[in-house]
């Protein structure tokens, strides 16, 4: 891992911005039907807000944003205006210091290591309210790999592994679907 906190990302940005689509809004949509309307939601590692902030903050909902990208973070903040955001890693935002109806995580946990991933999840276990849900991205099947925008390496840890960490943290694995894209979402919820 380099000094760069955004992992590769600042450098990506406006390519980032060129080639993000709208897959995966409609995951984001059906799973926000079980948030309490107009609950809060933290988005880590929202990137430009597109399509997950925005699909969220269309249905109502009070979001709050970090992203160690200042050019990623000024875009969000431009598509989503009356977003609180910040310009924070998971590993250090501030936002943990309150609890939020539900966390999104999209693209990003894989980018971080085993061991950063493990203190991640519990973060975000402490920082959901009891029945809180959290939707974060990760394939299925354990693997490694290098992301294709930033050249960082990638890995998710698996199923198992995941469920275990949420277990750890508080939280059930609900559910795991994939997008037209191939990306796969897991649901959990607080206990």
């Amino acid at each position: 891992m380099t000094g760069d906190p955004s992992l590769g990302w600042e450098a990506v940005a406006p390519d980032f911005a060129a080639v993000r689509s709208g897959v995966g809004a409609e995951i984001v949509r059906h799973w926000s039907r079980h948030l309490p309307p107009g609950g809060s939601v933290l988005d880590i590692g929202c990137g430009t807000g597109m399509p997950v902030a925005t699909t969220l903050a269309d249905a109502g909902f009070a979001l709050y944003g970090i992203d160690p990208s200042p050019t990623m973070l000024a875009r969000f903040r431009a598509q989503v205006r009356h977003a609180g955001a910040a310009c924070e890693t998971v590993q250090d935002s501030r936002f943990f210091d309150r609890r939020f109806d539900a966390i999104v995580m999209i693209g990003v946990l894989f980018l971080l290591p085993e061991a950063a991933q493990q203190a991640a999840i519990h973060r975000i276990g402490r920082a959901l309210l009891p029945g809180g849900r959290l939707l974060f991205t990760a394939p299925r099947m354990a693997c490694r790999w290098t992301d294709s925008l930033t050249g960082q390496p990638s890995q998710s840890l698996g199923e198992a592994r995941y469920r275990a960490l949420l277990a750890d943290a508080g939280c059930c694995l609900t559910d795991i679907v994939r997008d037209a894209g191939g990306n796969d979402y897991v649901d959990a919820v607080a206990g």
